[in-house]
């Protein structure tokens, strides 16, 4: 009987955290939006609690519109910007932060309740606060990206971008995680890992970096410069690739070199992912190990596909968040299959 209402448990907070990882989800795609907009800069304040209220009168929009004005990017790019313009950008920026709030919102007072009531899983409790604790960190680290654009250069660190975007992806993952803990029915202790595993688990790590990767590509718009595929212009390599000094750092800083590891790192995960979707396919392991082989590989074709398209199309606003929302559909296919993996034949 304790078990069974241990099992009833485990869904409920399961079905809680499905919700939280889809507002995450739909938060990555938002924040691809307002990136892709250049809407980050259009709110020069960090107010945790009162900036959850937008300006409700002509006179709190000219305010807002004002304090743009003093800000790096309104001198050097959008001098002139109208009010009606400037609501477009303030929009996208304000509900990319409210977005954040309430996820802090659904997580905690569920969290709070689940445990005050006996519900959670031992040893899930202090998981469950570190991803809290990591959410208020993505708060401070969102912030800290957002400074970095309001001084001099009206442009936010590609560096302090892609740690933004790679929090927020571990948050996700680590959460996805769980909730495949929750529903397989086995958990750690009881699990034997089938020995392809590692590989898994390797494989999650690679994805992980190669969204990394495309935050440094977005951070640096290297999308943009070149449009055509599989060559980049009229040669599959480039012309003074890696000619900096030091050359190290055009991995990070040069949109060529960036783009053209971007492209790298896809062909080589396109291959590696496609031999161990084969290899799941025949682990022995069942039927979930098939069906998380096959949605791998299409995972990995959708991704493909989108970022080739936004690619030749000029990077488009709509191709290129689906593209972002593709590489977190990816890693999610991709812990599925590492989960299989390292729980063993445990079934939902």
């Amino acid at each position: 009987m304790v078990l069974f209402r241990q099992a009833d448990y485990d869904r409920q907070i399961a079905a809680w955290l499905i919700l939280c990882a889809a507002v995450i989800f739909g938060m990555i795609l938002l924040g691809g939006v307002t990136r892709l907009t250049n809407s980050g800069l259009s709110i020069t304040e960090w107010q945790p609690i009162m900036g959850i209220v937008p300006p409700l009168s002509d006179a709190a929009w000219q305010e807002a519109l004002d304090k743009y004005r003093q800000s790096p990017e309104y001198l050097q790019i959008n001098r002139g910007m109208s009010m009606d313009a400037f609501k477009v950008i303030f929009m996208y920026e304000y509900l990319h932060r409210v977005l954040g709030r309430l996820i802090g919102v659904l997580f905690f007072f569920p969290m709070l309740y689940f445990a005050l009531r006996g519900r959670v899983r031992a040893g899930m409790m202090p998981k469950l606060w570190g991803l809290f604790i990591l959410g208020g960190c993505q708060g401070f680290l969102g912030w800290f990206m957002v400074k970095s654009g309001l001084v001099d250069v009206p442009h936010v660190s590609q560096y302090r971008l892609t740690a933004h975007l790679g929090l927020a992806v571990i948050i996700y993952a680590c959460m996805l995680w769980l909730i495949l803990d929750l529903l397989s029915g086995r958990h750690p202790r009881g699990a034997v890992a089938h020995p392809l595993a590692p590989w898994g688990l390797l494989l999650v790590v690679l994805v992980f970096l190669m969204i990394l990767s495309g935050g440094l590509v977005a951070g640096t718009k290297a999308g943009f410069a070149y449009s055509t595929w599989p060559l980049m212009g009229t040669s599959f390599i480039p012309p003074g690739l890696y000619s900096g000094e030091p050359a190290w750092l055009d991995a990070f800083e040069d949109i060529t070199a960036i783009q053209f590891n971007h492209r790298i790192f896809a062909y080589v995960l396109f291959a590696l992912v496609h031999i161990f979707a084969f290899r799941l396919w025949r682990s022995g392991l069942g039927q979930r190990a098939r069906v998380a082989a096959v949605l791998l590989v299409l995972a990995l074709w959708v991704q493909v596909m989108l970022g080739i398209s936004t690619l030749l199309l000029h990077v488009p606003v709509s191709l290129a968040a689906a593209h972002q929302g593709g590489a977190v559909l990816l890693l999610s296919a991709m812990l599925y299959a590492a989960h299989v993996l390292q729980r063993g034949e445990a079934h939902v």
